[in-house]
């Protein structure tokens, strides 16, 4: 037979759902503010009866002493159940409700007493203080019991003490009252105290429907889960509140834009600087997918506002991307300058073979030595002007796709540039990106041409690159320099509007400049100047940095 299993023991404790601990606890606060309120209020009242009895039974007596009539009685008569003195503090005691009004002289013989086989006694309590001169308030016990008392002295028409009044209230009547004030106070308490349950209540309501009647456990999953996603993505994420001040950063924010903590709270402007970054992240520049480039990191950013007025925004690093892009880009044009120059080495293999064959051989040499001679040409004619060999390799096969293109394209006669280039694969970048976007320009139109200029000014490079395009109107030589615009369609890789971009940031990180103006003739013609691009004379050139460059902050 199996064992009997233990009975579950019943565990107290707090409920789990939030709204319940809220209400469980904003019910107890407000019991307990009740319960200490009506404590603290009710500790003073019983003194604050007491004085209140003492002060008046005090008040009874200096009005009995006051009249002239009882000192005479006092002095005149003999102390007696019907004596004129008794008569008229009965009437005294009645009128005003008191326990005893007792008269008596120095020796402390009573003329007036509530029992009436008290009088001509001795009063019970020391009546010393009153008979002094002073005026006395207790709260004693005497003969009638506790009660609170009033003494003064009584004087006679000369202000000669002759003897003293005694006033009591019943201390009962104190007590009484007291009890009587609780249930009015209770009361007061008590409604106060469902006054604030409803407002716990309704307090509770609200937070219920705003954390969606969640227990504190869930909340702090969700925040530890938040926490682990946000910086666990590899995604930059931005919270911005409705001032457009930076409330969160995760890890991946901080390493794409290169800021720290002392970011978070501080406006965009402040954090980052001005530049297109700042405006992207802002909502100043609208639109899904925007490019923009910050340091070194070309990124892609998406914002998205929120219910509260704020919005977060979402980074992603194509910086690799981009490159690789790029390379595929310098790719196929190295495949398609290789494919033009198969295609005219096949037509002048099959020339020479069919000179061969007809026994032109005199003509077969020729026809060689020209095609020698023209390759040898374009390549001495770049070579003499551009020392350097990564930009020089660079125009001959891009001279080699312009041909493939029927574009000419043209080394000026003003082009010298010595073998000095301290960033040479700068340049590169540049001139490459310049002259593509030169051949797209002119490709397909009427005596196509580019021209290119390159020339050294001291330590400066000033580049040139003039094309016979339809050129770039005036309201948009700005926008082509800026971030993700372009008027060509994106490549198979991704995005275009990245590569004026760079050229003019490489040009402003080295202190110099890119623009765009309209050539001779019509067309585009775009200047890039560097300064400190060459070393001086008898200095190494040395390579620098790559040409991906930094965002101005």
């Amino acid at each position: 037979m199996s064992p009997t299993p233990p009975a579950r023991r019943l565990r107290l404790g707090l409920p789990r759902r939030m709204f319940s601990q809220l209400l469980l606890m904003q019910l107890a606060i407000a019991a307990g503010v009740t319960v200490l309120a009506t404590g603290l209020f009710l500790a003073p009242l019983s003194d604050q009866l007491d004085d209140q009895a003492m002060r008046r039974a005090l008040a009874i007596a200096q009005t009995t002493a006051e009249q002239p009539q009882i000192a005479k009685d006092l002095q005149s008569t003999s102390p007696s159940v019907n004596g004129p003195v008794q008569v008229e503090a009965e009437r005294i005691r009645r009128a005003t409700q008191a326990e005893y009004v007792v008269i008596m002289n120095t020796r402390g013989v009573r003329w007036s007493h509530t029992d009436p086989r008290q009088i001509g006694g001795i009063v019970s309590t020391d009546p010393a203080r009153a008979l002094a001169g002073e005026q006395v308030m207790e709260i004693d016990d005497g003969t009638l019991g506790r009660s609170a008392r009033g003494k003064v002295p009584l004087r006679d028409s000369d202000g000669d003490i002759i003897g003293a009044v005694s006033v009591g209230i019943a201390y009962d009547s104190v007590r009484a009252r007291l009890i009587h004030a609780i249930p009015g106070l209770l009361a007061y308490a008590g409604g106060a105290l469902a006054v604030g349950a409803l407002a716990a209540w309704l307090i509770s309501r609200r937070v219920q429907r705003q954390t969606r009647d969640l227990a504190f456990s869930d909340i702090s999953a969700l925040l530890a889960e938040r926490e682990a996603m946000l910086h666990g993505i590899r995604e930059g994420v931005v919270a911005l509140d409705r001032s457009g001040r930076i409330r969160l950063l995760n890890d991946e924010a901080r390493r794409l834009l290169g800021i720290g903590d002392e970011a978070v709270g501080r406006s965009l402007d402040e954090a980052l600087g001005e530049g297109r970054t700042t405006d992207v992240l802002a909502g100043r520049v609208t639109g899904t997918d925007l490019l923009t480039v910050r340091g070194q990191r070309v990124l892609i950013a998406n914002r998205m506002p929120t219910d509260d007025g704020g919005a977060v925004a979402t980074l992603r690093d194509r910086t690799e991307l981009e490159q690789l892009g790029r390379e595929l880009d310098s790719t196929r044009g190295l495949i398609d300058a290789l494919r033009a120059q198969d295609h005219e080495h096949a037509n002048r293999m099959h020339t020479v073979l069919g000179l061969l064959e007809l026994e032109m051989y005199d003509d077969a040499v020729e026809f060689v030595g020209e095609v020698v001679g023209d390759h040898r040409a374009t390549a001495e004619q770049v070579t003499e002007k551009i020392r350097d060999p990564l930009l020089a390799a660079l125009l001959v096969g891009k001279a080699t796709v312009a041909a493939e293109r029927a574009v000419a394209l043209w080394i000026s006669d003003r082009t010298w540039l010595p073998d000095r280039l301290i960033d040479p694969r700068g340049i590169v970048t540049v001139v490459g990106n310049l002259v593509d976007n030169a051949l797209d320009a002119v490709a397909g139109t009427p005596h196509a041409r580019v021209e290119v200029e390159l020339r050294a000014e001291g330590r400066t490079a000033v580049l040139r690159v003039r094309d016979t395009g339809p050129g770039i109107p005036a309201e948009q030589r700005e926008l082509v320099f800026t971030e993700g615009w372009s008027t060509k369609k994106p490549p198979a890789h991704g995005k275009r509007g990245i590569g004026l971009s760079l050229v003019r940031r490489l040009a402003e990180r080295q202190g110099g400049s890119a623009a765009v103006t309209e050539a001779d003739g019509g067309g585009a013609e775009f200047t890039v100047v560097l300064p400190e691009a060459l070393a001086g004379p008898g200095l190494e050139p040395a390579l620098t940095v790559p040409a991906v460059v930094e965002e101005e902050s």
